[in-house]
């Protein structure tokens, strides 16, 4: 005998469709009733009691610790060296969330539709109550599906692109990259150099524009370079040992001189380093195992700060909101 499937149970978006309200106002009603005018509160109580949806987990706001679950996506693999960054801050997430008593639940996604998706799943299925985003980029759609769910959540990055300072449903905890790439540059300079190339990523890069921002700033204030200068001294490649080796290498055989290279990540730095040897010196970002163990020297994210920061402002609420953390530059 063939059992027929049971049936789908409803969702908030199945109220909130039935009611003609948004899922935030379906929150607010599980959640805040009385922020909810008395009419529309009616309507969606009526949709409730009709689709006959029980407002379990899924409803439950971060704070009541009812589930106490935190989403991350464990972001693709994209080479050895970078993408070792989120899995140092996950194994930190994991460790302090932990020590809160939370825990966490990796997912994975293909790209930030198919994220989104996985973000109404775990929601819908009562899975977590809130999460951390990762890998930030402009115009990205998940914060502000996010804000619309009535879903809490931080981000580790800058919303990019968004003037969000001192907006309150915009949490984030990020790295001064524009900082940190500025120091370097500036001691490379103390130390004798003149023409520091940058060796960073294509211009759609929120992060990498912001550190390609601070070689700028530096060699500027100097004045001893002028803008063509500067600019010829200015590569874009994708994040790829064999691309920046490749860029470095072209560079040099257009007579450009080079003293320095700052680079936006460890991969590019590896493939400056190939090409340009001891001789020159070669800065990263990142402060990789890989860096470590090949004497590269780095500009170090604080990782452990940012576990600490984004779990604060998720389950805290603290102030700031929004916090901009400064790396360290990390000589060998």
């Amino acid at each position: 005998m063939t059992r027929s499937p049971s049936p789908r149970l409803p969702t908030v978006t199945d109220v909130a469709t039935a009611a003609g309200v948004s899922r935030q106002t379906v929150s607010n009603v599980l959640n805040a009733p009385d922020v909810v005018k008395p009419d529309t509160r009616g309507r969606v109580e009526r949709a409730i009691a009709d689709l006959g949806y029980r407002p379990h987990a899924s409803a439950r706001r971060l704070r009541t610790r009812k589930s106490s679950t935190i989403g991350i996506r464990l972001d693709p693999v994209t080479n050895g060296i970078s993408g070792a960054v989120l899995d140092r801050f996950l194994h930190a997430v994991t460790e302090q969330a932990d020590a809160r008593g939370y825990r966490i639940l990796l997912y994975t996604a293909a790209g930030p539709e198919d994220e989104i998706a996985q973000l109404r799943r775990l929601l819908d299925g009562a899975d977590v109550d809130g999460f951390i985003l990762t890998s930030t980029f402009f115009d990205d759609p998940r914060t502000e599906w996010l804000i619309a769910a009535g879903c809490e959540f931080v981000t580790f990055g800058r919303p990019w692109g968004l003037d969000d300072r001192g907006d309150p449903r915009h949490r984030w905890v990020d790295v001064d990259g524009r900082h940190g790439v500025a120091s370097v540059t500036r001691d490379l300079l103390d130390r004798g150099a003149t023409n520091v190339a940058f060796l960073g990523w294509p211009a759609e890069s929120g992060a990498g524009n912001d550190r390609r921002r601070g070689w700028r700033e530096a060699l500027t204030e100097r004045g001893r370079l002028g803008p063509d200068e500067i600019e010829a001294l200015s590569l874009s490649v994708e994040d790829s040992v064999s691309l920046g080796a490749d860029s470095v290498r072209a560079l040099l055989a257009s007579g450009v001189a080079v003293d320095a290279v700052v680079c936006a990540s460890d991969t590019l730095a590896l493939g400056a380093s190939t090409v340009l040897g001891r001789g020159v010196p070669v800065v990263g970002y990142d402060d990789t195992p890989v860096a470590a163990a090949l004497g590269l020297s780095s500009v170090q994210q604080p990782l452990e700060e940012v576990a600490s920061a984004a779990l604060s402002l998720l389950l805290d609420d603290s102030e700031p909101r929004q916090r901009l953390l400064r790396p360290r530059p990390v000589w060998r």
